[in-house]
């Protein structure tokens, strides 16, 4: 009998652990607690300094305020022949989206660039090749390393230096509100799941 007690206690403590270290058994990874983290309480995001494929500097808060439109947020950089290529098209189906629908007064893509040699001119030549419409879907680099670092680390987007200049790297769409806060976390393979949360956060019905 007292071996069925002790087995007992232990499923139960395993049961208690399992249950916090998944969020209530919500989330089955670390960055699945993160993201629902995220959807509970949104994050401020860091004040940082942009330029654009026009060679514009901004910070990124007050262009978010300004514009006042959700925005869809994805990490990439142009030189990128494999992961980002995937992410890429799957934006300009979001593009689509957004047009198709109507949302471009209240939705838009910005793509952010993590590779320190990005140039106006390289953010602007992978705008043209992913045809992007210039109200819609919109390019931008961090010039400043500290920042850049304080940016990734908020989105959970992790970069490693690989051969022949290149990165790895994660990736992921991310819904950031006009007043500047990272509201939601979305797969990548999602892109649909994204824009209907963009399209809620914004008003639109």
């Amino acid at each position: 009998m007292r071996w069925v007690v002790s087995l007992l206690l232990a499923f139960l403590a395993g049961g208690a652990a399992l249950y916090w270290q998944t969020d209530g058994f919500t989330a089955l990874t670390a960055e699945d607690a993160r993201r629902n983290e995220i959807a509970a309480n949104p994050r401020p995001v860091p004040a940082v300094q942009v330029f654009d494929e026009h060679g514009a500097s901004l910070s990124l808060l007050d262009d978010l305020h300004t514009d006042g439109r959700v925005a869809i947020v994805n990490f990439f950089y142009t030189r990128c022949m494999s992961l980002c290529l995937a992410q890429g098209s799957q934006a300009q189906s979001l593009q689509r989206a957004i047009d198709e629908r109507g949302l471009s007064h209240r939705v838009r893509l910005l793509s952010i660039s993590f590779d320190p040699r990005e140039r106006a001119q390289d953010l602007s030549r992978y705008a043209q090749r992913m045809n992007a419409q210039a109200n819609v879907w919109e390019f931008l680099s961090l010039p400043d390393a500290t920042q850049r670092a304080q940016m990734l680390s908020l989105f959970g987007i992790i970069v490693i230096p690989a051969p022949l200049g290149e990165f790895e790297h994660n990736a992921a769409f991310h819904v950031v509100t006009p007043e500047g806060r990272l509201a939601r976390v979305v797969s990548m393979d999602e892109p649909g799941l994204a824009l209907e949360v963009a399209q809620a956060l914004s008003g639109a019905r």
